[in-house]
């Protein structure tokens, strides 16, 4: 990426639009193979500013489902502590830090920062992740690319000129943590305060071809090809209509191959936005009435239960939601859900892993296994790739306790709790019957529950379809937020079935953050 300053010059527009004599829409459909791009508007505003559009779990998963080298990488973020790629991303779209005016240590630590500074969210992160494809492959990158350490330093294409090859001493960027914080926060510079970059909204610029034809039309005029962006295979005239679109010619000046291989991307990734009829939001459970298989929707993307067990642990056969052939024909398909939750699985490398949720939960080593009780018979194979989708959760050791979750209830409150890596979740008892059916509830001391670090409640479970008793309005939880149906007729031609709506109370539904309403 390289980032050209760009001066708006009508004079040499005009001098061009009279020259050549061409209509502009008729350029453009010389040029674009794709007649759904428009060069003039490649993202919406709200989009590029939907920072919680994905959260951590998603992120992983993404990674995971795409078998990517980052769904199991590790490196310092640009605050100096070891973490995920996932979390590296998640924290620089959520968790960065405005510490204008605040005395901070020379080498500050995010700690240092969190305390003193004030929390800002940045931008969407399917931005970084779409990015991070288009500029250096990491999402389909080959684990036998000798150039993986490179890539991985000039990740994002921050502060890097087309064409280099690598970091030197002198580049404060090159790394993978500071590439995704710095490029996020760059992103939220273009949008917040985009008179000051030199892509505008309404402004017109050339874009000349990547041969530089019309390099001498603009130099006969004062050498103004200060605001030519490159295209191919033919010269086009660009005009930004929102301040994402500005934003991305801001931070690779390019139509063609640039900001058109983005388009593709986000499209490709991210399916659910594509305009495409993918109608089932994620959190869906879904199947053809011609075919037994069920699959589960996440993130645009079908994935096959692979057997019964791996259905049941997780949703309830009243979930399933039947659909024509093509409906599910409309969707990619995605990692197979393999194991059934809370099963034990061991890798090629030996190590042995707790599936719970979206975590995988090593163990410290086999003593620790055979005294909290698994037996070795349940052991199932996996193989590294049937484990991308999940996310390396907290170690089990002697002393971790409750591993599989457990039910806990305050003897003088009567507040029930789920205990699971020793944390404590408040459960209300419309869960009960619906989550635990037929787990028992442990009594225990107030004394005993403070061991336990407090979390947020808990809450349903994706795909599941709810209503408040004293509103009328439906609403599918996915994604962890509650997408209501615009209206009766929506809900009935997608095939939901009303008796598989739960009532609870406006206190309860209040935990959710309200999405995107299904049309």
């Amino acid at each position: 990426m390289k980032n050209k300053k760009i001066i708006t010059i009508s004079l040499i527009l005009a001098f061009f639009v009279l020259f050549f004599n061409f209509n502009t829409n008729h350029a453009k459909a010389q040029i674009l193979t794709d007649s759904s791009f428009n060069p003039n508007r490649i993202l919406e505003d709200s989009e590029m500013f939907n920072y919680d559009d994905m959260g951590l779990t998603e992120i992983q998963n993404f990674l995971g489902n795409k078998g990517s080298y980052l769904a199991n990488y590790s490196t310092l973020n640009a605050h100096g502590d070891v973490k995920t790629a996932a979390e590296i991303i998640y924290d620089a779209t959520h968790k960065n830090y405005d510490c204008w005016r605040i005395i901070l240590s020379d080498n500050p630590t995010e700690t240092e920062k969190k305390a003193k500074c004030r929390q800002v969210t940045t931008i969407n992160p399917k931005l970084i992740l779409v990015t991070l494809e288009k500029e250096e492959s990491l999402i389909t990158l080959n684990p036998s690319d000798t150039r993986i350490p490179i890539r991985l330093n000039l990740a994002m294409g921050y502060d890097i000129p087309d064409g280099k090859l690598g970091c030197t001493p002198y580049d404060r960027f090159c790394s993978f943590g500071k590439q995704i914080n710095s490029a996020s926060l760059q992103f939220l510079a273009y949008m917040n305060e985009p008179e000051f970059y030199n892509f505008q909204v309404g402004q017109t610029y050339i874009a000349k071809d990547q041969y530089g034809k019309l390099k001498s039309i603009a130099k006969a005029i004062n050498d103004g090809d200060y605001n030519s962006i490159m295209a191919s295979p033919n010269h086009v005239i660009v005009t930004p209509q929102n301040k994402a679109t500005a934003a991305l010619y801001n931070y690779t000046p390019h139509v063609f191959n640039g900001n058109y291989n983005f388009y593709t991307l986000w499209n490709k990734y991210f399916p659910e936005t594509s305009g495409i009829s993918r109608i089932y939001p994620s959190g869906s459970v879904i199947k053809a009435l011609d075919n037994p298989q069920v699959w589960l929707i996440e993130n645009g993307y079908k994935r096959l239960f692979n057997n019964w067990s791996a259905f049941i642990s997780r949703f309830s056969p009243k979930q399933i939601v039947n659909v024509t052939s093509s409906d599910l024909a409309n969707y990619p398909t995605g990692n197979i859900i393999k194991f059934a939750n809370y099963s034990v699985v061991q890798t090629p490398d030996k190590t042995i892993y707790l599936l719970v949720d979206k975590e995988k939960r090593p163990f410290a080593n086999e003593a620790v296994f055979k005294k909290i009780g698994f037996n070795p018979a349940e052991i199932e194979t996996a193989s590294l790739a049937d484990l991308n989708s999940y996310q390396i959760g907290s170690t089990i050791t002697a002393t971790s306790t409750y591993v599989t979750g457990a039910l806990l209830q305050d003897n003088k409150t009567n507040n029930i709790y789920y205990i699971q890596n020793s944390t404590r979740a408040l459960v209300d008892k419309i869960l009960l019957p619906i989550r635990f059916p037929y787990q028992k509830i442990i009594k225990t001391t107030t004394s005993e529950l403070k061991n336990y670090a407090t979390t947020s409640p808990l809450l349903l479970n994706e795909g599941t379809l709810v209503k408040t008793n004293n509103f009328p309005t439906v609403y599918l939880i996915s994604n962890g937020k509650k997408r209501p149906f615009a209206d009766e007729t929506v809900f009935t031609k997608l095939n939901y079935d009303y008796n598989n709506v739960l009532t609870v109370s406006s206190q309860f539904l209040y935990n959710y953050d309200m999405g995107d309403p299904i049309q």
